[in-house]
């Protein structure tokens, strides 16, 4: 069973931190459990994970955050704290698709788009970019990932059309569920010198072995790149990891974390079997 999809940002020892400060922004942060490498938690409901993996990868736009704001004043209030420190992509303002909106990194480089009235069945979604490479294929995307991540559903598509900004035909926005959970994805044929990378990844729980065989496998075809540790890039480049939820307990006991880790740095698809082994010696 599919248990839980939660969203991994990449930290330099920012992890914490980083936790505190959206805290602070959006008030609704519920730490569930953390140690000094992984922070669990909660935000509107949804499951996120801070990583401290060092200054390997760093966040970028081709994955930002809608926020759905319930009011002017909420907005205002998000969008003062988030931009301290961090950089205004496109003002606070009204647009032709919002009353109110605006996008910013913040000091952390986590992007975010505000945006008064923007519906979802959460009040945070990620967001998707298909530029360079990918541009012309988030379409392709949302039916490769509806097709795995089950339950799921398309929930709106539009597209460009003849005067706008961007390819005819290309995606706009598009709002789609995997797990019951929000996504949303576009295309730009703008030129961008960020793509999809290991400094958001999406990483699914899973009860049992066959399970991580099947997503692993699933998202692994057609050019997708397996990696160290439980971490692939799908033929997008997309970053998933594919984890057993044994794991979790397996690595809060102080008499099984130090085994485990050991065994898990030698994998790359995780073997549930070897992990209960080396718990054991």
């Amino acid at each position: 069973m599919l248990q839980e999809i939660s969203t991994c940002l990449w930290f330099d020892n920012q992890a914490k931190e980083a936790v505190l400060f959206y805290q602070d922004v959006f008030g609704a942060v519920v730490i569930q459990s953390e140690n000094p490498f992984v922070i669990n938690y909660t935000l509107y409901g949804r499951p996120f994970m801070h990583l401290n993996g060092g200054p390997r990868f760093k966040v970028n736009p081709s994955i930002s955050f809608f926020i759905n704001g319930a009011s002017a004043d909420e907005i205002q209030s998000i969008w003062e704290k988030l931009i301290i420190g961090g950089q205004v992509l496109m003002p606070l303002n009204n647009y032709p698709w919002s009353a109110l909106y605006g996008w910013c990194a913040d000091k952390y480089g986590v992007n975010w788009q505000i945006m008064l009235g923007h519906e979802s069945s959460c009040k945070v979604m990620p967001s998707m970019m298909f530029n360079g490479t990918n541009n012309g294929k988030a379409n392709e995307a949302i039916e490769f990932y509806t097709g795995i991540l089950k339950p799921a559903k398309v929930v709106q598509i539009s597209q460009y059309e003849k005067g706008e900004a961007d390819t005819v035909g290309n995606i706009k926005y598009a709002q789609f569920e995997l797990n019951n959970l929000p996504f949303g994805a576009m295309d730009s044929s703008a030129p961008h010198e960020f793509n999809f990378n290991e400094g958001i990844s999406f990483m699914l729980t899973v009860d049992s072995q066959e399970e991580i065989d099947y997503y692993w496998d699933k998202l692994c075809q057609d050019g997708g790149v397996p990696g160290r540790c439980g971490w692939l890039n799908d033929k997008y480049g997309v970053s998933w990891q594919v984890v057993p939820a044994k794991l979790s307990k397996l690595m809060n006991s102080r008499e099984t974390a130090e085994k485990v880790t050991k065994a898990f740095l030698e994998m790359s698809k995780f073997i549930i079997a070897d992990l209960e082994t080396a718990a054991k010696i």
